[in-house]
C-alpha cells in the first residue's frame, strides 16, 4: 500500500521522489554512487555529481510526519522557520506511525547543509491552515531496514501505551 511504503521511505518513487530534475545526492541515495565516485568509473551524470559534492546541494529530499487531520494530496508547501522552503511530492497516511507521511524537498537557495536542514522547525500547509511537522532524513517506520530482514527487536508503535516510540526520529 502507499502507507506502508510513505513510511518505509526507502523505497524511492519514480515521477514522485526521483525524477530527471533531481540526483541521487539530493534524493538522500548517494549510497547508490558514491562507490563508483570513488573509482575512475566514468558514466553519465558523474560530473553534475561531483559538482554537487565539491559546491553542496541546492534541495534535499526530507520526510515528515505530519499532524494534519485532514488527507494530504502532494503539493503542500513546506516551511521551515515559518517560511517556505519546498513542497510535498508524496503523501500518505502512515498507520504504523499513527499520523500523515509526507515527502518532500526543502531548497536552501545558499546552499544546504545538514545542520541547516536539522535545525530547523517544519510546518505542512494542507488545505489552507498550518500543521507541525516532524522532520527526518531517514524512514518513520524502521529507519534501518530491520523487519525487512526478519529482526524484531526495535518497537515502531507509537500509538500504543505498552510500547516507545523509535529513538531514530
Amino acid at each position: 500500500s502507499s502507507g506502508i511504503n510513505a513510511e518505509y521511505g526507502g523505497y524511492k518513487h519514480w515521477h514522485e521522489d526521483v525524477r530527471p530534475d533531481t540526483t541521487p545526492l539530493e534524493a538522500g541515495m548517494a549510497w547508490l554512487v558514491n562507490p563508483k565516485l570513488k573509482t575512475d568509473v566514468d558514466f553519465l551524470g558523474r560530473e553534475a555529481l561531483l559538482s554537487q559534492k565539491k559546491n553542496g546541494l541546492k534541495q534535499r529530499l526530507v520526510c515528515l510526519k505530519v499532524k494534519s487531520p485532514v488527507p494530504m494530496v502532494t503539493l503542500e508547501a513546506i516551511y521551515r522557520n515559518d517560511k517556505v522552503c519546498g513542497y510535498v511530492r508524496r503523501t500518505a497516511y502512515g498507520y504504523s506511525v499513527g499520523c500523515n507521511v509526507a515527502w518532500g524537498y526543502v531548497e536552501n537557495p545558499a546552499g544546504l547543509t545538514l545542520d541547516w536542514i536539522r535545525s530547523g522547525t517544519y510546518k505542512v500547509e494542507c488545505m489552507g491552515e498550518l500543521y507541525d511537522a516532524e522532520m527526518t532524513l531517514a524512514a518513520p517506520f524502521d529507519p534501518k531496514n530491520l523487519r525487512v530482514k526478519g529482526d524484531y527487536s526495535e518497537d515502531y508503535f507509537p500509538l500504543s501505551d505498552t510500547t516507545k516510540q523509535s529513538a531514530h526520529l
